[in-house]
């Protein structure tokens, strides 16, 4: 048996020397060297060198299979001592530190990288680039991302944007690496394409405007009214994204690296030579495309439409609305008015495809024929009397009657009424028939005097007091005034005391007035023969019978 020497033995102030020179040889947060000491099947203790092995799970190793005891390998120190007074290590970590020690050495913002995309998260994609950095959703691609998952498992090449060496991550960007090879390769584009070259392209996205069309690198707008010679509403009725199409190069701007495209100009304008292909007068058959309140598009062919307005969609009627006759997708006939090939303008007629009426009517009914109809409508100057197929004509007030002063058609005439007139005037471009009842029998002031001498005596029957005289119906609804100074040889202060409404009156003749249309009567058995006054004389003389058989016509027609 061997003995051991007490005398060489160290100390307990050695022994906790010894401990405290070790521990201050270990700082957390630092990689250390260790060796594997023990396999499991959960994971591996190891060896750093100091009192107790630290042990690391087997998933923090890459490739568990292959580990061995007695391997070297570097570990993370993050505590000296866990709750169970052993090293907390590990791999994993330390792994991560040398990456990100190399990364920080070899990289700089700016560069680029390769990595492979892991996983989503908010905002955005991790990728392992040797470490995890993060790729945001808006340097994803050039356009939105539809689909984060399309990206998955994927490995790109990455533009270094931002490093944190504090936080110990890396931002980076695809977009930014899109981008300017798309520049290269629009300079490229711009250098050799020219107006009027027909390119392929493809629909990157559509707007309400137009639709920007990818030329294999640089993005050309092709706008809505570049696409078809025809009537679109939106470019999604002719285009869909993804689609491949060829254009045409219309306009080129070097300097902000924008190209205009159309989609029309690879076919002949439609517009040129219109007017040989539809002259005026020309019947031609069309859809109507659009509706508006003025009027009605029709489509004649593709890109060329023409315009039926209000007022040339019927002969009869005032149309207000084009809706009202015609509606999308109805197939017409029309007639061309009118063509303006410098403003693409053509006027269609839908009435002109009938014969006009009123020149029908113009034909049927001379001036100076007799028609019946019935009374439509009574405005304030006149009534509308239905003629033939809603063409009406006109009775003005002034035509009603030879003898009584109308002023509103309704003491003449109601609506319903059935009424003969003659036709005093026919303007087929105006669309006018001038009619009147009056016409029909001779106007009895032509031979007033045939039938009414001075000093001679006549019958009527009184149809208005007023407080100057009184008015008499005489034959032939002629009215007579018998002034307040010729009822009676007596003077008389009131009129109806004297005289009342409905009697029957015989009265001499005193005056004739065949241009002014009036009649002078008198119940005097000498009846006073005064000069004309004036306005303010005449109310206590008969001179001024003028004047007083308009003020009593105007207050007959206020009473009624």
């Amino acid at each position: 048996m061997e003995f051991i020497n007490i005398e060489d033995m160290p100390s307990m102030e050695e022994l906790f020397g010894s401990v405290e020179l070790s521990t201050r040889n270990y700082q957390e947060g630092k990689l250390i060297k260790g060796v594997v000491v023990d396999k499991r099947d959960n994971g591996a203790l190891i060896d750093i060198n100091y009192k107790a092995e630290g042990f690391v799970p087997s998933d923090e190793f890459k490739d568990w299979d292959s580990v061995k005891i007695g391997d070297e390998l570097e570990v993370y120190l993050e505590a000296l001592e866990d709750e169970n007074s052993m090293p907390q290590i590990s791999v994993a970590r330390a792994e991560l530190e040398k990456a990100w020690s190399g990364l920080l050495k070899n990289t700089n913002e700016g560069d680029l990288i390769k990595g492979l995309v892991k996983y989503r998260v908010k905002g955005g994609l991790i990728v392992d680039v040797g470490v995890e950095a993060f790729l945001p959703g808006s340097h994803i691609d050039i356009g939105p991302v539809r689909n984060l998952d399309d990206f998955l498992n994927q490995e790109y090449e990455f533009k270094v944007l931002k490093i944190n060496q504090d936080k110990n991550n890396i931002i980076i960007s695809r977009r930014e690496l899109l981008e300017e090879a798309r520049e290269e390769q629009k300079d490229a584009l711009l250098k050799v394409i020219k107006i009027g070259d027909i390119l392929p392209g493809t629909v990157k996205n559509i707007t309400d405007f137009g639709a920007f069309i990818d030329l294999n690198g640089m993005d050309g707008l092709l706008h809505i009214t570049d696409m078809s010679w025809g009537r679109i509403a939106h470019p999604s009725e002719m285009l869909a994204i993804s689609d491949t199409v060829e254009v045409m190069i219309l306009d080129i701007d070097e300097e902000k690296k924008r190209v205009s495209l159309g989609l029309k100009q690879k076919s002949a304008d439609p517009w040129k030579a219109i007017a040989g292909r539809y002259p005026l007068g020309k019947k031609i058959a069309g859809k109507v495309v659009n509706i508006m309140p003025y009027g009605a598009f029709i489509e004649l062919e593709d890109g060329i439409e023409g315009l039926i307005h209000v007022s040339e969609m019927s002969w009869t009627k005032r149309i207000t609305r084009a809706s009202d006759v015609l509606m999308i997708g109805e197939e017409v006939e029309a007639i061309i008015l009118d063509i303006q090939e410098d403003t693409r303008k053509i006027s269609l007629g839908l009435r002109q495809t009938q014969d006009n009426p009123w020149e029908v009517i113009a034909k049927d009914y001379p001036i100076g024929s007799i028609v019946k109809g019935k009374v439509r409508n009574l405005t304030t100057y006149g009534a509308f009397v239905e003629i033939k197929d809603d063409i009406d004509g006109m009775i003005h007030i002034s035509d009603m009657s030879w003898t009584k002063k109308v002023n509103n058609p309704a003491e003449v005439l109601k609506k319903g009424d059935e009424v003969e007139a003659k036709v005093l005037d026919i303007d087929p471009n105006e669309q006018r028939i001038s009619l009147g009842i009056k016409q029909l029998s001779n106007d009895p002031w032509d031979d007033i005097e045939a039938v009414f001498q001075i000093n001679s005596t006549t019958k009527g029957i009184v149809t208005k007091i007023t407080a100057y005289g009184a008015f008499v119906e005489l034959d032939n609804q002629i009215d007579g005034l018998i002034h307040i100074t010729q009822l009676s040889d007596s003077k008389v202060e009131k009129v109806k005391d004297v005289i009342n409404v409905g009697q029957e009156v015989e009265a001499k003749v005193i005056k004739i007035d065949q241009d002014e249309r009036r009649i002078g009567l008198s119940l005097r058995s000498k009846p006073v023969r005064v000069p004309i006054q004036s306005n303010n004389e005449a109310q206590g003389s008969f001179g001024g019978i003028g004047d007083i058989f308009d003020s009593a016509l105007e207050g007959l027609d206020s009473d009624k």
